[in-house]
């Protein structure tokens, strides 16, 4: 009896577990990780400053004018005045951009991070400090001011001649060096709903979206405009809005399956597949084609006391290969990994695959959108 009881408990929760289981979306992700809100995003900021302090690493000044003529700007601003002509030698100071991005709903006096990288011939800015500079935005207004000490972890010596560099030294960071003034105003659901932007359009995602946030809430609350934008109502009170926001982001969603790409970096020769890649029947036949020019010259020297000059008679060795392009058979390929042994059987290098694969994708034997960047 004991027994019994104990095989129905077992398969009690056994059943239990694979109802949950069963309840669970597959491969579901947070609302938040694949969804933003709109209005909440954040503004690029720019500006031009003027880093000091540099041993001897900076602008060459005979080259790149207009870092003495910031130089004198500021001097004049200051109460200095350099008399007109001279010859300013500055080898401690180079001409910088200064960058930062501020965040959504920044208050003023919050801290920043802000990049900073030369614009004229400076050899490095290790060491430097960066003097008061304002950043604007794209409407010409003045939102935060940057200064501060220049973090370039790049080396880069030169002596008699020879140097070693090591990482990039004309560009740095300076965290949280510049601090906000001025606030962007943002408004929440102004008008009582908010637009829900998906970072991938997909008409199944943008339904399965919908549907989750009013299961979530028992009632109809989101409308799918398109395959990217859904539009939600939300309460009027403020913190009632903060609060909602917060748990749609947490609702679990199913994204639809990601459409088919190959992405090829031609400047690097990388290649790069996502998961639904597959490959119809084909064949394929690749042969490389090297061309070898050798320049030889031939010198003619005259004989002596005939008076003939020396001359250089050019001469060049060409020679063309061809290497061996057998025929080769590609089977259907319907997962990634046996797109990979596939490819991989046909010995093609990185260079090679790019033009192969672009030969397969118009042969109509890629079933992927073939994207060059």
């Amino acid at each position: 009896m004991r027994g019994q009881i104990l095989r129905t408990f077992a398969w009690a929760m056994t059943s239990a577990m694979l109802m949950a289981t069963a309840c669970m979306p597959a491969s579901a992700q947070r609302l938040g990780d694949i969804a933003t809100f709109d209005g909440v995003r954040s503004n690029p900021l720019i500006g031009y400053g003027l880093v000091v302090g540099l041993s001897n690493t900076g602008d060459q000044t005979t080259q790149t004018p207009f870092t003495g003529q910031a130089v004198r700007n500021m001097l004049t601003q200051l109460g200095v005045t350099v008399p007109g002509g001279t010859n300013m030698q500055l080898k401690n100071v180079a001409a910088v951009m200064v960058t930062a991005e501020l965040p959504a709903f920044a208050a003023t006096g919050q801290q920043i991070d802000v990049t900073v990288a030369s614009m004229g011939n400076a050899d490095s800015l290790s060491g430097g400090t960066l003097l008061m500079t304002p950043l604007k935005g794209a409407d010409g207004n003045i939102y935060a001011l940057a200064q501060g000490n220049v973090l370039a972890p790049g080396l880069n010596i030169q002596a008699a001649g020879s140097s070693v560099q090591v990482n990039q030294t004309a560009a740095g960071r300076i965290p949280e060096g510049a601090i906000v003034e001025r606030a962007i105003d943002s408004e929440l659901a102004a008008n009582g709903t908010i637009d829900l932007e998906l970072k991938q359009a997909d008409f199944n995602t943008a339904t399965r979206t919908m549907q989750a946030i009013n299961a979530a809430f028992g009632r109809s609350l989101a409308t799918a405009k398109n395959s990217r934008l859904i539009s939600i109502a939300v309460p009027n009170d403020l913190g009632s809005k903060v609060a909602f926001m917060a748990r749609v982001q947490n609702i679990q969603v199913r994204p639809g399956t990601p459409k088919p790409r190959v992405v090829v970096n031609s400047r690097t020769g990388s290649v790069v597949m996502n998961g639904v890649v597959t490959l119809n029947e084909a064949a394929v036949a690749h042969g490389s084609l090297s061309v070898t020019v050798d320049s030889n010259p031939i010198v003619s020297q005259p004989n002596a006391l005939s008076g003939g000059q020396t001359a250089v008679v050019p001469n060049a060795d060409i020679n063309v290969q061809q290497g061996d392009g057998s025929l080769n058979y590609v089977a259907p390929s319907t997962s990634l990994q046996n797109v990979i042994d596939a490819l991989n059987r046909l010995g093609a290098t990185p260079v090679d695959l790019m033009a192969i694969l672009e030969a397969l994708k118009a042969a109509g034997a890629l079933n992927a959108d073939l994207e060059v960047i």
